[in-house]
């Protein structure tokens, strides 16, 4: 199993236990593109374990299609990357999530 798969696979896995009925008609997951171009990803953290979790802010700069960008604002966790950087942006919510 690659790392990417293995991270969606958690993702899914997580997802799924957030599922109660509620959250998710009101918060959920969201990848959407860029057109610099990239990735976005918001997460809902509502109602989870994880919504009064700290996150400190995370800019990582290597180029103009390498980079990272990963915050929590208004109980969502945020993030923005470069064209492949989709999946190092995931694990670093699995990481986060999981208290790494």
């Amino acid at each position: 199993m690659s790392d990417s798969d293995s991270v969606l696979s958690w993702l899914q896995g997580w997802y799924a236990e957030q599922c109660d009925g509620d959250w998710e008609h009101e918060w959920g997951i969201k990848i959407d593109t860029l057109d610099n171009p990239g990735w976005t990803i918001t997460i809902g953290l509502e109602g989870t374990s994880l919504e009064e979790r700290e996150y400190p802010e995370q800019t990582i700069e290597r180029g103009t299609h390498d980079w990272i960008f990963a915050r929590v604002v208004d109980r969502q966790f945020d993030g923005a990357c470069g064209p492949g950087n989709l999946t190092e942006l995931l694990a670093m919510f699995r990481s986060w999530a999981a208290g790494r």
